[in-house]
């Protein structure tokens, strides 16, 4: 059999844009010459667990009450969650 031909290419000229996005880049560069100021980042980690005080160490956060002690719940905006087994509970308001 013989093969179809194949369709001819049509070839798409090239259009000048206009240089309007120009002065916007030229503020963008201007911006980018100040340094950031680094954000501290929270203490991670079996630190940020605890609390001491004097000679007491208490729990900061609460424990998983489907795991038991050992699992803390993570600290979220309205509720603690468990990242073992998923257990959810909301704060009181």
């Amino acid at each position: 059999m013989p093969k179809p031909a194949a369709a001819p290419v049509k070839e798409e000229k090239a259009v000048a844009k206009p240089e309007a996005a120009a002065p916007a880049a030229k503020a963008a560069a201007a911006k980018s010459d100040k340094p950031k100021e680094k954000k501290k980042k929270a203490e991670n980690g079996v630190h940020s667990m605890y609390k001491v005080e004097g000679d007491k160490v208490s729990r900061a956060r609460p424990t998983c009450e489907r795991c038991g002690p050992g699992y803390f719940m993570a600290d979220h905006h309205e509720r603690y969650t468990c990242g073992h087994c998923g257990f959810t509970r909301y704060k009181q308001k």
